[in-house]
């Protein structure tokens, strides 16, 4: 270990950039680790996916981490190794009286359906839905896999931040708040509350034991042409040891090995989901779970398998089957108005490019800059509409508002190296 360690220190400290959710759960304490045990040192860039990446691409970074898995031709040239599971959390500000919401209820929020808290059974006043700006973030990804069937489904949320950090700030600050992060995120936040989902509160228990449902992977993702390539796949190895599992623990992460039952389990999960919605995976986006490297026994597999569709879910799957198939006979009918399969939510700004956010289109949307940006306490509306000029280095993100004959449309864009996203 000490010649190796001595090798690592020589070739200079690893670079890590990505997702801030992996950073808070996963990295900053394993770089500590990883030091202290003569490995040498770990600079930790945490921003977002979409940097994190970009930097892996061409070689300005060592590692990368993300909460989603690969997606693209551009990523597959990157290794991605799932070191932990996470729950994905919806969050509101603490003092809000609404605890627990359905999936469906979950489903109309984003896609603009239910718009006031009183219709969760809270306070007779608008939702104030926030979302990560980033193209492709991890999180948002995930959960709108799981909801819509597809990662990049178009959501009705006004009010972006660039990450999940920046998110949580801002709906600690307003009573109306509303978004999804992650359970190591938001456990121990007392600003926040974490809504439970068709009445399972999310807890490190739940997510492992599979009876919360919305949970995802962790990556580490590295480049196998990288210089450091062996170093980077070293520290992987690290984290998914005895002692870095116990360290993923700490912040209610269930490490990827000892979560053999959610691998077996995925797909009738994604499934039941869907199904509770109405809605349909995408075929554009397929999603395999790989099987962990140090797999359980099989009785513990068998303990708790994939639930089979109910009669009820399989109705409901069937039903809009059957709407698709109806929309799509009426779109091809010349002698009527085509509409599309797929209606975009109210008040969305779709894009074509699978990888990139789409923004609702609002005259407040607000980016709140990365967590080296000032961040001043003011009343939340004050938070949500009023721009922020800040540096945003590695990714710069601005926004241009244009008039239209009854609707402002307001465009975000980012530029992260050499990749431009526009949302």
């Amino acid at each position: 270990m000490a010649a190796s360690a001595s090798v690592f220190a020589a070739a200079g400290p690893l670079i890590w950039r990505g997702d801030v959710t992996v950073a808070r759960g996963v990295v900053g304490d394993v770089a500590k680790a990883w030091e202290k045990a003569g490995n040498g040192k770990i600079e930790v860039q945490s921003f977002n996916t979409a940097s994190g990446l970009d930097a892996l691409e061409k070689g300005q970074a060592d590692l990368a981490g993300t909460a989603r898995p690969a997606t693209g031709a551009a990523e597959a040239g990157l290794t991605f190794t799932p070191v932990a599971w996470d729950g994905v959390v919806l969050i509101t500000h603490a003092s809000n009286p609404v605890t627990n919401i359905t999936m469906q209820q979950l489903h109309d929020i984003y896609y603009g359906k239910i718009t006031n808290w009183k219709e969760l059974g809270g306070k007779d006043e608008g939702i104030n839905v926030y979302a990560a700006a980033s193209p492709g973030d991890g999180v948002e990804w995930s959960l709108r896999k799981l909801v819509f069937g597809r990662g990049n489904q178009p959501v009705a949320a006004p009010r972006l931040y660039v990450n999940q950090a920046k998110l949580e700030e801002g709906i600690g600050l307003d009573t109306r708040g509303f978004g999804a992060t992650t359970l190591s995120g938001a456990a121990g936040n007392k600003k926040l509350k974490m809504i439970s989902v068709d009445g399972v509160a999310p807890s490190a228990s739940t997510v492992a034991s599979g009876a919360y449902p919305l949970y995802t992977q962790l990556y580490l993702v590295t480049n196998p042409s990288s210089p450091k390539a062996a170093d980077a796949k070293a520290l992987v190895d690290f984290v998914t040891d005895g002692a870095g599992k116990a360290l993923l623990r700490s912040h209610s992460l269930l490490p990827y090995a000892d979560g053999a039952a959610l691998v077996s389990a995925d797909a009738g999960r994604r499934a039941r989901i869907l199904a509770s919605v109405g809605a349909k995976a995408s075929a554009s986006e397929p999603l395999t779970t790989a099987a962990p490297a140090a797999a359980a026994p099989a009785a513990a597999v068998a303990a708790a398998p994939s639930r089979p569709l109910t009669k009820a879910e399989k109705l409901a799957a069937a039903r809009a089957a059957a709407k698709e198939k109806a929309a799509a006979k009426v779109a091809a009918t010349p002698t009527k108005k085509k509409r599309s399969a797929d209606p975009k939510p109210a008040a969305v700004l779709a894009t074509n490019d699978p990888l990139r956010a789409s923004v609702a289109t609002s005259s407040d949307v607000s980016v709140i800059g990365p967590p080296s940006a000032t961040c001043t306490k003011r009343p939340p509306e004050a938070i949500v509409r009023t721009p922020v000029r800040m540096a945003l280095p590695p990714a710069v993100f601005s926004t241009t508002s244009t008039p239209a004959p009854s609707v402002r449309r307001t465009t975000l864009s980012a530029t992260a190296g050499s990749r431009r996203f526009s949302t």
